[in-house]
């Protein structure tokens, strides 16, 4: 073939100089990128709005952990019940708002039993906190408008240290 020559088809009939077609069109593809936006980005947005609540939920529960540490610890120093008890609320609550956790509710259980017990006897003090996180805002479908997080941490009293 030449150049400038025209393709051609010779068929059993001697029929010559039919052009040859060069691409047949079996499937018609117009309007398939919007059925496949239709599709693909409610999945993408549901994906990614799980991804912030597992984000959201493992970030609060290691702070609520640690606030929960923090106030045991607090609490064991203290020198009677009554004041472990609100240093250790005050420490919990001052833990969760330096990690910028901002819960719905917050409560903080101490106990100070071990208080009573004489010098020389070990004892512990436990406190427990509790977050309630806020999850309302991500609209994704099967996760809850808000979550309870808690952890609890145990701190040793000291033995020959006077209690009250």
């Amino acid at each position: 073939m030449e150049s400038g020559d025209r393709p051609v088809c010779i068929v059993a009939g001697g029929e010559a100089d039919r052009a040859v077609k060069t691409r047949s069109r079996r499937h018609d593809e117009r309007g398939s990128a919007a059925i496949e936006a239709v599709i693909g980005v409610p999945a993408f947005v549901l994906f990614v709005g799980l991804i912030i609540f597992g984000g959201r939920t493992a970030t609060t529960h290691a702070a609520v952990e640690s606030a929960a540490a923090d106030a045991a610890r607090t609490a064991s120093i203290a020198r009677t019940s009554s004041e472990a008890r609100q240093e250790a609320i005050a420490a919990a609550e001052a833990s969760l708002t330096n990690q910028d956790i901002h819960c719905l509710n917050v409560r903080v259980v101490v106990d100070v039993g071990d208080f009573s017990k004489p010098v020389g006897t070990a004892g512990s003090v436990t406190a427990t906190v509790e977050c309630l996180l806020h999850l309302a805002d991500l609209s994704v479908p099967g996760v809850p408008g808000s979550r309870l997080v808690r952890a609890s941490s145990t701190s040793p009293l000291d033995t020959w240290r006077e209690r009250g």
